[in-house]
């Protein structure tokens, strides 16, 4: 019995959390943030690469390094701030006592430096994901709960085999509503975990705490 009501405080208590909405606003922000990723390092490397022949390329191509290890700073302290996951530090060891090309040597031999990399051009393709599941579900849910209030103004319905047409039908849908709103909730709760993990594998070293 008491592993039943835990079960339903945890299904309705998803819309109390604080950190649904965290999850929520990490999912939204994943699409621009990607698309800016994405259009700095491959406009970037494609210019430093097309450039080497006279010399111009490499300080281009420093520059995006610079810029793809600052941007992959940024999303771990994305993920750990508004998603709440433990990430390891992205480098294992203290490089302050080095010279600066032993610094950079080390930069480059850094896995977290490619990995990173990986995670930035991968946040397009899976943050638009993230992105169009979160506006599509918030936008089901919104339409349906206030289906009451715009059914004589906007045609609401599923496909051309139901309609909202009276205020009865109206109620029915903005109770579908708030079933869709909760288990979308918990959707883009799961969605924001599995961010948070791969965030995790991909922006911190291995070896911190081994």
């Amino acid at each position: 019995m008491g592993s039943s009501m835990d079960t339903v405080r945890k299904f309705f208590g998803v819309v109390a959390t604080g950190q649904t909405y965290l999850n929520i606003l990490y999912l939204l922000l994943s699409f621009p943030l990607g698309l800016l990723y994405f259009i700095f390092i491959v406009t970037g490397l494609s210019l430093g690469f097309g450039l080497l022949v006279v010399w111009v390329g490499i300080p281009i191509l420093l520059l995006v390094l610079a810029g793809w290890w600052a941007m992959a700073r940024f999303e771990r302290w994305l993920a750990i701030t508004l998603l709440r996951q433990s990430i390891p530090p992205m480098q294992a060891d203290s490089t302050g006592g080095l010279g600066m090309w032993d610094r950079f040597k080390a930069h480059l031999r850094n896995p977290v430096t490619w990995k990173s990399l990986a995670y930035l051009l991968a946040k397009l393709p899976l943050g638009t994901f993230s992105f169009t599941v979160a506006v599509a579900l918030i936008s089901l849910a919104v339409g349906l709960v206030t289906a009451p209030l715009t059914y004589r103004f906007l045609d609401i319905g599923v496909g051309g085999w139901w309609q909202v047409r009276t205020l009865g039908q109206a109620l029915l849908a903005a109770g579908a509503g708030l079933v869709v709103g909760l288990l979308s909730l918990h959707v883009m709760n799961w969605l924001a975990r599995i961010s948070g993990l791969f965030a995790g594998v991909m922006l911190g070293t291995r070896r911190h705490g081994a």
